[in-house]
């Protein structure tokens, strides 16, 4: 039935709609794409030629924009927007300059120049004949044969003269017609495959991202431990000196005295102690090195002040980075939860899925959480894609909340 069912679903239309706006999106790209970067290139012995070519790279960049909200909307693939490379200075010869040495601009250049126009006609024909011959086929005995003489003939000078030879036509059609979504969808997961080639960030421009992300967690995680430690266990060790400072010049004095600043001094140790311990595993938990991430998410959610659901199946261990990542963000959507969400439970899923590493973390909260630039969400978001991982959040007001991260383990 799944088979036949494709031909009522939205998404068979969408990919057509698609498919066939490919001719004209591609005739009109090659059309303004080919008409500037000749005047331009022509041009290039005068003052006017490189502004021309500057504004038809960032004519592309918003090009290739448009063409990744088409593909969100038709084709229902996210493909995510670059960081251009910024220019070095804010000299006009600086910015003149800057797309060209942008990588992912050279890319989306080249996609909506050059492979969008082929595709165009490749996809317009196909979604056009896939559809029209069955229909041509299935309404034929309608418009072809006309009653002569008690007997149905066809126009005159036709190859097809009779109902015996119009009916088998008509079957083939309806046959024909539930593989037409099929073809369709091959030929929009073509485009779709394209499209992510020609319009993702560049593979360098991806790893000085990643980069980057990674060295602002690493300076972020260390503004904090100086932070916690600063505030808390510091504190409490200068405490500690001054209250045994006192009972060293209590000893001969005042005996009781002294015992008595001895034991306010030993108990502030213990909470010192305590709180440095929570400060190294917060940093990274010795059973995470030990045990792996399930042990280490099970005693994380044995200290969680809501109850937790924990289901982890990974047939082997991950990368000491993906454990620590994964981590990282059960624990951090584990402690927005019982913050910020009102929630009653939580659920956690873990699951080792070939070469990645699916996480879901679900409460039963109010829901309405966003990611917002400097949040913990966002931090999160961060942390997935310092292993070049992906995040995503989903949070209708009512709840429930569902933070569900990829991770490559390869």
């Amino acid at each position: 039935m799944s088979f036949i069912n494709a031909l009522i679903q939205r998404r068979t239309y969408f990919e057509t709609f698609d498919l066939l706006l490919d001719l004209v999106v591609g005739t009109l790209w090659f059309t303004v794409f080919t008409t500037l970067i000749a005047t331009g290139a022509s041009l290039l012995i005068t003052l006017v030629g490189l502004p021309i070519l500057t504004a038809t790279f960032y004519l592309a960049r918003a090009a290739a924009h448009g063409e990744r909200a088409r593909v969100r909307l038709f084709l229902g693939a996210h493909i995510a927007a670059p960081v251009y490379k910024p220019p070095k200075t804010n000299g006009l010869w600086h910015r003149l300059i800057a797309p060209f040495a942008d990588r992912t601009t050279w890319k989306e250049v080249g996609y909506v120049w050059a492979i969008q126009p082929v595709l165009g006609v490749v996809n317009f024909t196909v979604a056009l004949t896939a559809w029209a011959v069955p229909l041509w086929a299935i309404t034929l005995p309608i418009y072809a044969v006309r009653w002569h003489s008690a007997s149905p003939q066809i126009w005159s000078g036709r190859t097809l003269d009779t109902w015996h030879e119009v009916i088998p036509v008509a079957v083939a059609g309806v046959i024909a017609l539930p593989l037409v979504p099929w073809i369709i969808r091959a030929f929009a997961t073509l485009d779709r495959a394209a499209a992510r080639w020609g319009l993702s960030p560049s593979k360098v421009t991806t790893l000085r991202e990643t980069q980057a992300r990674s060295v602002d967690i690493a300076l972020a995680d260390r503004r904090q431990i100086e932070r916690d430690l600063h505030d808390g266990a510091q504190q409490r060790l200068l405490s500690l000196g001054m209250e045994l400072g006192m009972a060293l010049e209590k000893f001969d004095s005042d005996p009781d005295g002294a015992r008595g600043l001895v034991g306010d001094a030993h108990a502030e140790l213990q909470r010192a102690i305590a709180e440095l311990r929570n400060l190294a595993r917060g940093i990274h938990p010795a059973v995470l090195t030990d045990r792996g991430l399930d042990a280490a998410l099970s005693a994380l959610a044995a200290r969680s002040p809501l109850p937790v659901r924990l289901d982890v199946q990974m047939a082997e261990r991950p990368p000491a980075s993906v454990e620590a990542t994964a981590y990282f963000i059960v624990a951090e959507a584990l402690t927005n939860a019982a913050r910020y969400a009102n929630a009653k439970a939580v659920d956690v899923r873990v699951r080792r899925q070939g070469d990645k590493l699916h996480i879901e973390v679900a409460d039963d909260g109010v829901g309405g959480a966003e990611e917002r630039p400097g949040g913990g969400l966002a931090g999160l978001a961060d942390r997935a894609s310092s292993v070049e991982g992906s995040l995503r959040i989903t949070s209708p007001t009512g709840g429930p909340t569902v933070v569900a991260a990829d991770l490559p383990c390869a």
